[in-house]
C-alpha cells in the first residue's frame, strides 16, 4: 500500500509541481525588485553604447509586460460582459414566455364568456362558427375586430358632417368645348399670368376624353405643374396637389393605413380630397407631383388596373378588412368607391434623379410633352367656370361622336402599324388603337385638325416605344420610315412624328 501511495504522490506531483513551477515562473517575469537589482549590480560596468542596448531592452520588457495587462484585463472585461448579456437575454426570454402564458390566459376566458353567452341564447357553441359577423359583434359587447365604438377615420367622418347640407352651384353647362379651351388659355393668362398656346391647351384637354391618367413630362421650369394647377382654378375647383416621395412603394402612400396601436386609420390628403368628390359633381384633378421620383408601377400598381374597368361600379378600393358602426357613411364594408369626376395628372422630370416610367405606365396614360416656355401675350380678364363634370364629360363624348377618324386616316395608320412591325419589330394593342379613337376625335372637337391629333398621339404612343430599341441598329431604319410618312400623310404633316424620329436618329 505504501508503494501506490508513494507512486501517486511522484506520478501527480510531477504534474502539479510542473503546474505551480510555472505559476511561480510566470509571476516572478512580474518580480521588480530582483530588475532593479540587476540593473544596479550592471550600472558601473555599462558605458556608451552599451547602455542605450541597456535601455531599449528595458522598453521592451516594460511593453511585453504592460502587453501582457492589457490582455488580461480585456479578457475579464469581455467575460464578465458576455455573462451579463447572457443573463439579460435569459431575463427577456423568460418575460416573453411569461407574456404568451399570459395572452393564452386571456384568450381562454374570452372564449368562456363567448360560450356562456351563446348557452345564453340556446346555441350550442359548436354553432359559434355559423354566427354572421353582425351577430359576432353584439354577442363580444361590440367589440368584433377591435369596434369599441371609437371613430377611426376622422378627416372622413368630418366630411360626412361638412357636405350633410351642400347644395350645389348654378353651373355653366352652356359652355361647348372650343369655347372651353379659349377661355381655359385666356384665364391662365389673365388670372395666373401664364401662357400656354392653343394646341398645347387642346393636347391638355383632350386627354381627359382618352384616359384617366395623364403625364406631363419634360425639363424642368417649362410649367407641367402650372398647367395642372391652372386648370383646377378654371374649373373653380382647386387641384390636389400630391408630392410623391422617393420612399413611396406602396398603395398605402395613396390611401393610407390602419394603425393597429392607435386603432386609428391614417388617412392621406389624396383619401380625404377622393372621399369628398363623391359628394358632388365637380370635376376634380389630383396632381402627383415629380410622380417617377419613385417607381410609379409600385405606388400606383392598384390604380392602373382600377381605372381600367369597364364599368365604374368596379371602381372599388378596398381600405379595411370589416366595417365598425361609427365608420364614415360612404364606405360600405370597408370599401369605398373611387369617385368618377376625378382625373389625375402626373408630372415628370427625366433626369438622373427619377426612374423610367414603363410600357405598363405610359400605355394606360396620356404623356404629353412640354418642352418649352410659352410665349408671353396679351388676353382680356377671363373669368374661371363652374362647370360639373357631367357635362364636362358630355361635350368630349359629343366630339368623339360627332368627329370620328375618317376611314382614310384608318387605313394609313394601319400602313403605319404593318411597316412598324416590319422593320422595327413594334406594335401597339387594343388599349392604344382605343385611345387613339377617342383622342383623335377630341382633339378635333376642341378645334384642331385630325391630323395633328393623330400626329400627336402617335409620336408618343407608339413612336415613344422606340427608346427601348437599340437605336444604333435602328438608325438607317428611321429615314425609310420618315419617307414613307411623307408618301402617306404628305410632306407637310406629321410633324411630331418625324421631329422626334429625327431626335432618335441624333441620339443614336
Amino acid at each position: 500500500m505504501d508503494t501506490v501511495f508513494q507512486f501517486l504522490f511522484q506520478f501527480l506531483g510531477q504534474f502539479f509541481g510542473s503546474i505551480w513551477n510555472g505559476i511561480v515562473s510566470i509571476l516572478g517575469a512580474f518580480n521588480i525588485p530582483e530588475y532593479i537589482s540587476i540593473i544596479s549590480r550592471y550600472t558601473t560596468k555599462l558605458g556608451g553604447l552599451a547602455w542605450v542596448v541597456a535601455i531599449i531592452a528595458i522598453l521592451l520588457l516594460v511593453a511585453v509586460l504592460g502587453f501582457i495587462i492589457f490582455l488580461i484585463v480585456v479578457s475579464l472585461k469581455k467575460f464578465f460582459r458576455n455573462k451579463r448579456a447572457r443573463k439579460d437575454t435569459g431575463s427577456l426570454v423568460q418575460e416573453v414566455q411569461a407574456l404568451n402564458r399570459e395572452v393564452m390566459r386571456l384568450n381562454l376566458e374570452k372564449d368562456k364568456i363567448l360560450s356562456m353567452k351563446v348557452s345564453q341564447i340556446g346555441l350550442n357553441p359548436n354553432e359559434i362558427s355559423e354566427l354572421t359577423g353582425e351577430e359576432l359583434e353584439t354577442l363580444n359587447g361590440g367589440e368584433e375586430d377591435g369596434d369599441t365604438g371609437e371613430v377611426r377615420f376622422l378627416k372622413l367622418t368630418a366630411l360626412d358632417e361638412e357636405w350633410a347640407d351642400y347644395q350645389p352651384p348654378e353651373y355653366d353647362n352652356d359652355i361647348t368645348l372650343p369655347e372651353f379651351c379659349d377661355r381655359f388659355r385666356l384665364f391662365a393668362c389673365s388670372r395666373l399670368g401664364l401662357y400656354y398656346d392653343i394646341a398645347m391647351i387642346r393636347r391638355f384637354v383632350s386627354a381627359f376624353a382618352s384616359t384617366r391618367l395623364i403625364v406631363l413630362q419634360g425639363i424642368s421650369g417649362t410649367g407641367k405643374t402650372s398647367l395642372a394647377y391652372a386648370f383646377g382654378k378654371y374649373v373653380s375647383n382647386d387641384s390636389v396637389i400630391t408630392p410623391v416621395q422617393p420612399s413611396w412603394r406602396d398603395r398605402s402612400e395613396l390611401f393610407g393605413y390602419f394603425n393597429e396601436f392607435t386603432k386609428k386609420y391614417n388617412e392621406t390628403e389624396l383619401l380625404r380630397a377622393m372621399y369628398e368628390a363623391n359628394y358632388n359633381e365637380n370635376v376634380y384633378l389630383v396632381i402627383l407631383d415629380e410622380m417617377n421620383i419613385a417607381r410609379v408601377e409600385y405606388y400606383f400598381a392598384e390604380m392602373l388596373s382600377i381605372l381600367e374597368m369597364p364599368r365604374r361600379e368596379e371602381w372599388v378600393v378596398d381600405l379595411v378588412p370589416s366595417q365598425w358602426k361609427n365608420d364614415p357613411k360612404q364606405l360600405k364594408k370597408g370599401k369605398f368607391t373611387v369617385p368618377p369626376n376625378m382625373w389625375y395628372c402626373g408630372t415628370i422630370n427625366n433626369d438622373d434623379s427619377t426612374f423610367a416610367v414603363t410600357d405598363k405606365v405610359y400605355d394606360r396614360a396620356m404623356p404629353i410633352n412640354i418642352d418649352t416656355k410659352g410665349v408671353a401675350f396679351e388676353a382680356p380678364d377671363t373669368p374661371p367656370v363652374v362647370i360639373n363634370y357631367h357635362h364636362f364629360e358630355d361635350i368630349l363624348n359629343k366630339a368623339k361622336a360627332d368627329n370620328p377618324i375618317s376611314d382614310d386616316l384608318l387605313n394609313k395608320l394601319a400602313l403605319v402599324d404593318d411597316y412598324v412591325i416590319a422593320h422595327f419589330r413594334v406594335a401597339f394593342g387594343n388599349r392604344i388603337m382605343k385611345q387613339i379613337k377617342d383622342y383623335v376625335p377630341a382633339y378635333v372637337g376642341t378645334g384642331g385638325t385630325e391630323i395633328d391629333g393623330l400626329d400627336y398621339i402617335l409620336a408618343r404612343k407608339v413612336l415613344r416605344k422606340f427608346e427601348a430599341l437599340n437605336l444604333s441598329y435602328i438608325r438607317d431604319e428611321i429615314d425609310g420610315l420618315i419617307a414613307y410618312m411623307d408618301e402617306l400623310f404628305g410632306e407637310e404633316n406629321m410633324g411630331e412624328c418625324k421631329d422626334y424620329l429625327l431626335m432618335l436618329k441624333k441620339l443614336a
